[in-house]
């Protein structure tokens, strides 16, 4: 479409609408400009189409990873107590398969030993009368310390629990030291750090203080039986006992026999293949939606359809699915399992051929549900699926991270030529507004050009006509005949 103007406006002496007349002259070239504008959009678009597919695709790589994971959650071990309120236990993936019976006599306790009331308080002073320094010895897991007491430096409760507690920080005494009060009065409190014999606590000679202690409690190691073989530890959290698995004793009940099985943690299994699932579908779904086709062509096509990496991806991921091994006791692909593929590519967790759930199949073939996802040679489900997301999310090899690096350099591009095609138009809008407010300034001042030409050529006319009149009137020639 052409530029238009008004004549009769131009000649009335208005002039032009120099703005508008150069915008239109600069509207007429910009059209590539917005061809471009809308190429960009599109690469933006599809750039945050293709990161978030690509999110979802380092998601399913992880889920995978973890059913490959030959130390994860499918060779997790679990360790379920008939009594939790005496025994729990945790496994480790080395535990061995089976039940096991215990029996907790005692548990295992720190050493305590408290002193009679001191008369006058913590701050009074506990050397006899007329001492000015004393000598207690205090026995820690058997190791005896032998503790100075001086006048004015640790002869009080107070003073003398910091002095306890300063040299169990540097020296690692093992013991804390504090000041308890009740109705009878203020007595030192000293409190093993550490349970079992190695922490029980005694009293050896004490002269020249009237610092008495009552008899010490505790210090002794947890007795338990594991089938029938006797066991101590210092401690009651018990490892060693059964290989890969963790005591942890809460009670002593000598007469309450434990159950103990371990085996395999089928709630870490169903999470991990519930978790791949999940992050599989999320996949699909979003795929899915980049090829919905409108049958009355009113809805542009989506973003990426046209996108062949993206069809590649979708056809191996849909690939990787149908995955099959062989043997496994009939568990040979996801379907065996209970695992089942939809019309739309998503799998749904629900029965196998034979009715079975997925829990139902973990519950009684455990090794088989892992020998389909992972074996030592490498070729399970997880194993080969595993391989080709490696390739697929490669940060310089990917498919989908190449597509965002080619968008990226063609937006790269396009912006560049935005900008330098944006800076020709202005110079040119500054040329044309300059030239335009010249011819403005002329066609505004043609009315007067006009009435002065109009004037002068009046003059002219009226000089013309007085002229003729003078030489109408000129002598007449008379004949001499």
């Amino acid at each position: 479409m052409g530029v238009s103007l008004n004549p009769s406006t131009i000649l009335s002496g208005q002039g032009i609408d120099v703005s508008s007349l150069v915008q239109q002259i600069i509207s007429e070239q910009s059209g590539q400009l917005s061809v471009w504008q809308g190429e960009q959009t599109t690469l933006a678009t599809q750039n945050g189409l293709l990161e978030g597919i690509n999110n979802n695709l380092t998601n399913l790589q992880s889920a995978v990873a973890a059913l490959a994971d030959p130390a994860g959650a499918l060779t997790a071990q679990a360790a379920t107590s008939s009594q939790p309120g005496i025994v729990t236990a945790t496994a480790s993936s080395s535990a061995v398969n089976g039940t096991h019976q215990i029996v907790v006599t005692s548990l295992a306790t720190a050493g305590t030993l408290y002193s009679d009331p001191v008369t006058g308080g913590a701050n009074t002073s506990f050397l006899a009368s007329g001492q000015t320094s004393g000598d207690i010895q205090l026995s820690v897991g058997g190791t005896t310390r032998d503790i100075a007491i001086t006048a004015g430096s640790n002869d009080t409760l107070t003073t003398l629990a910091s002095y306890i507690n300063t040299q169990s920080t540097a020296n690692g005494w093992g013991v804390t030291a504090s000041v308890v009060s009740d109705g009878s009065g203020s007595r030192l409190s000293l409190q093993s750090q550490t349970s079992g014999t190695g922490g029980a606590l005694a009293t050896g000679s004490n002269s020249n203080t009237t610092l008495a202690f009552d008899a010490p409690v505790g210090g002794t190691n947890a007795a338990l039986t594991i089938d029938g073989v006797p066991f101590t530890s210092s401690s009651n959290t018990v490892t060693g006992a059964i290989q890969g698995v963790t005591l942890n004793l809460l009670s002593q009940s000598p007469g309450t026999p434990v159950q103990l099985t371990v085996g395999p943690d089928t709630s870490q299994i169903t999470n991990a293949v519930n978790n791949f699932v999940s992050a599989y579908n999320t996949l699909v779904s979003t795929i899915n939606t980049q090829y919905v086709v409108d049958p009355t062509g009113s809805v542009p096509a989506p973003p990426l359809e046209s996108d062949i990496s993206l069809r590649s991806l979708q056809s191996r991921i849909l690939s990787d699915a149908s995955y099959a091994i062989g043997g496994n006791s009939g568990f040979v692909n996801l379907a065996s399992l209970g695992i089942n593929t939809n019309n739309d590519g998503t799998l749904s967790v629900g029965t196998n051929a034979s009715g079975q759930t997925f829990a139902q199949v973990v519950a009684a073939n455990p090794s088989a549900v892992q020998s389909f996802f992972q074996n030592s040679s490498g070729t399970g489900f997880a194993n080969n699926f595993n391989t080709d997301l490696t390739a697929l999310t490669d940060p310089t090899q990917g498919p989908l991270y190449v597509d965002l690096t080619q968008n990226q350099a063609e937006q790269s591009d396009l912006t560049t030529t935005i900008n330098n095609f944006e800076t020709q138009l202005t110079t040119e809008q500054t040329q044309l507004t300059q030239q335009y407010d010249a011819v403005n300034a002329s066609l505004q001042s043609y009315p007067l050009l006009l009435q002065e030409v109009t004037e002068t050529l009046g003059t002219l006319g009226s000089s013309t006509s007085g002229s003729g009149a003078t030489t109408s009137a000129g002598p007449t020639l008379t004949s001499g005949l």
